[in-house]
């Protein structure tokens, strides 16, 4: 079958210049889609940073590679899992495993591989935070079935996405786990919030397949919704921050991100695909401005 283009793909660079064998694994992986790995990413720098390891580059550079292979993993297991779904809606009828243009065999090889990835990272870690890192396997695996029984699988997905937090927070610190707790639920608010806008781009589709989807639960009050999710989120880190650093001016340090987000949502266009995309990719910013705030007060 002659490959696609996903309609939400940034497919440029390296993985344009691949040839098609190739290109269809590196798809698989989504290497086409950074914006993954580095919402994977930043709560692992959340928690690392806000634990006090801000001097650990050695560690965050680390938690890179690991959440670009099992963020690549995470999705070749899903696309297994849900090869069947893909082919009945519009934005993913085109993915290698959907479209015959991988076997399910191949796939699980690259799989493993990407694993093995995960591996080399995870033994870097002292092994404390590799019990807390193995803890969410269970979580992962259950995901991909998460929108065949409930009409909010985003929640599921908060848990498991955001899950770095605790890696990152156990890899330098078993202290203050009140904070940890707090970062933790903020970071599944925040996950829940901006995959309710990326899943505002198929809600006809997961419609007439039958799946569940918080944008389709939300209906209407998408924007409401997500706005809860976020201020929630927000709020949640702030007593994070206060639990550590009792301060007024410490949590000065999240406004950026919190108008970051209030941009997000209104500004966000219900109905309006390229608009929820480009609002669910500005994340990378928001994650990249609580970082910031996380190193500011963990190293106070």
């Amino acid at each position: 079958m002659t490959a696609e283009i996903v309609p939400d793909t940034q497919h440029r660079g390296l993985v344009a210049a691949l040839p098609q064998p190739l290109r269809d694994f590196a798809q698989l992986a989504r290497f086409d889609r950074p914006i993954g790995w580095w919402l994977l990413f930043w709560p692992c720098a959340w928690g690392l940073l806000l634990a006090g390891g801000e001097r650990r580059w050695d560690l965050l550079l680390w938690f890179l590679l690991g959440s670009i292979a099992m963020r690549g993993a995470g999705c070749v297991y899903n696309d297994i899992v849900d090869a069947d779904l893909d082919r009945q809606v519009a934005r993913t009828a085109a993915r290698p495993v959907a479209s015959g243009r991988v076997g399910k065999g191949a796939a699980w090889a690259w799989l493993l591989a990407l694993c093995g990835v995960g591996l080399i990272v995870l033994l870097q870690l002292r092994w404390q935070a590799q019990l807390v890192a193995l803890g969410s396997l269970a979580l992962v695996a259950a995901y991909p079935f998460m929108k065949r029984i409930t009409g909010f699988p985003q929640a599921w997905l908060g848990l498991v996405f955001t899950w770095g937090v605790p890696v990152g927070w156990i890899a330098v610190s078993d202290t203050n786990l009140s904070a940890l707790a707090a970062l933790y639920a903020g970071a599944v608010l925040w996950c829940v919030g901006y995959d309710t806008i990326y899943a505002c781009q198929d809600r006809e589709d997961d419609a007439m397949v039958g799946i569940g989807s918080s944008a389709l639960t939300l209906g209407r009050h998408v924007k409401a919704g997500v706005a809860g999710f976020y201020v929630g989120a927000v709020m949640l880190w702030a007593l994070a921050f206060w639990l550590l650093r009792p301060d007024w001016l410490a949590l000065l340090a999240l406004v950026p991100a919190a108008l970051h987000l209030a941009w997000q949502v209104l500004t966000l266009e219900d109905g309006d695909a390229d608009n929820a995309l480009a609002r669910f990719r500005a994340n990378r910013t928001t994650g990249l401005l609580v970082a910031l705030a996380c190193w500011v007060v963990g190293n106070a």
